[in-house]
């Protein structure tokens, strides 16, 4: 097979393929006593990675090299390590150059930030040469990628981990404990409407994620963490998935029926933008600027598209319904116009009810990674049990972003972390496969107006 090679129009490197040697080969490390790790794809959600390993987990971890299709952004990204880190610059990579950063670096562990589209290709290869892998979610985008991330583990024996941060922030862990320990008895239907707000819903269709073919729409790239968190909340798996999406609020077609439609295709320093909020300016003197706009001339991507322009092929409004193994039924919906962000959650028991509300504050991701950003400003928590009253149930204080799960999976990752949780919280590729599996088959459901069979989509 080919070297990986990078394609345009990318957020980070897109679409490679693997070298022809695909023989797994294990890679002898200096002795250090630092875990190595390479990270491909220095985007936006690269920089929390960055930070912990450079900063809070420099005494047993080290940054040894970075890939990315666009050399301005890699660029930036080592300048961004001089002068906020005061670390010296990393070697740095294109795509078709990702066996040679393997050979010359020796990593032992790959860290995927890539387009969510890419990133079988760097989890498969980097297996393939003998790493372990940490991918940002989702895993993957469709089934076929799927199943060749599990064959490739299968193969090679690496280790996979998924970067569930939901999974580890107090209130979702607490709800974890509570139906573990019998609350509310067997859990027999989630309710589950997660809501994105005008300001962060917006966010996904100004970037290369309004192409579904990138990103496998909000089903895939969002609603991944939320699937997720029910399958570990009810330690279940999905079997019958059946969804209704559409494009309601976002694209030209539903802006000129409003009235609403400008006729920009970019925001920045478009006359035509002044005074949209829905516009974005990345000349911000910042990370936005510099890890996009002055980006752009390498490869063209456009990271402030019109929200309500051409271009648009996912979806805005989703609801979903699906049964699990143990018998449970999830209805789930995805809104991602709405005037507050957050999520309502409740459960339903043969011994009564949970309930959750969280109400967070929306960020627009600007290459600052996610530790400080999505704060939580309101949150419940609530169980109803049959024949008593019900209890306000106290939730440890935490900070961070992801409402506080961002720095607890970062000390999973790098440092002492949870070992040996009891609650189950590291993630690895079966649990990132069956997170996307709900979302890939709600979209051949809005496709079909058929219910999927999960277990069909691909084979454990």
């Amino acid at each position: 097979m080919s070297q990986i090679s990078p394609a345009p129009l990318a957020e980070a490197p897109a679409d490679p393929a693997p070298t022809a040697d695909e023989t797994p080969r294990r890679i002898v490390t200096p002795d250090s006593g630092r875990t190595r790790y390479a990270l491909v794809g220095t985007g936006s959600r690269s920089w929390m990675f960055c930070d912990a390993i450079m900063r809070l987990y420099k005494d047993t971890a080290e940054l040894v090299g970075l890939c990315d299709s666009n050399s301005i952004r890699l660029s930036h990204r080592n300048e961004a390590f001089r002068e906020r880190l005061k670390h010296d610059p990393v070697p740095a990579y294109k795509p078709a150059d990702f066996d040679r950063m393997i050979a010359e670096q020796r990593p032992q562990v790959v860290i995927v930030t890539t387009m969510d589209s890419t990133h079988h290709n760097y989890i498969i290869r980097a297996m393939e040469l003998g790493c372990d892998v940490i991918t940002e979610k989702p895993m993957t985008t469709d089934a076929d990628k799927c199943q060749a991330i599990i064959d490739t583990q299968k193969r090679t024996g690496r280790n996979v981990r998924v970067t569930f941060n939901y999974r580890y922030a107090p209130s979702r862990t607490k709800v974890k404990e509570l139906i573990r320990a019998g609350a509310i008895g067997d859990v027999k239907s989630v309710h589950f409407e997660w809501l994105l707000d005008t300001r962060h819903g917006a966010d996904y269709f100004r970037r290369w994620h309004r192409d579904k073919a990138n990103s496998g729409g909000l089903m895939v790239h969002k609603s991944t963490h939320h699937f997720d968190l029910v399958n570990w909340w009810i330690d279940s798996a999905p079997v019958t998935v059946f969804g209704l999406g559409q494009l309601a609020f976002y694209g030209r077609n539903n802006a000129e029926a409003r009235g609403d439609y400008r006729p920009y295709v970019r925001s920045t320093d478009s006359p035509e933008a002044v005074g949209d909020r829905f516009a974005l300016n990345l000349r911000d003197g910042g990370s936005l600027e510099k890890l996009y706009l002055d980006a752009e001339r390498e490869d063209g991507y456009m990271r402030d598209q019109n929200v309500f322009g051409e271009g648009i092929n996912i979806e805005d409004t989703m609801n979903v319904l699906v049964r699990y193994e143990n018998g449970a039924q999830l209805s789930y919906s995805l809104t991602a116009y709405s005037p507050w962000e957050g999520f309502r959650v409740a459960f339903n028991g043969t011994r009564g009810r949970i309930e959750l509300d969280e109400m967070e504050k929306s960020y627009i991701a600007a290459g600052n990674g996610h530790i400080t950003d999505g704060l939580t400003t309101s949150r419940r928590l609530t169980v109803f049990p049959h024949w008593d009253k019900p209890s306000h149930i106290e939730i440890p204080e935490a900070t961070g972003g992801h409402g506080g799960g961002d720095l607890l999976l970062l000390e999973d990752l790098f440092g002492s972390g949870a070992r040996n949780d009891p609650l189950g919280r590291a993630a690895g590729h079966v649990d990132g496969a069956r997170s996307i599996l709900t979302g890939i088959a709600a979209n051949k459901s809005f496709e079909t107006g058929l219910p999927v069979d999960v277990r069909k989509l691909v084979r454990f």
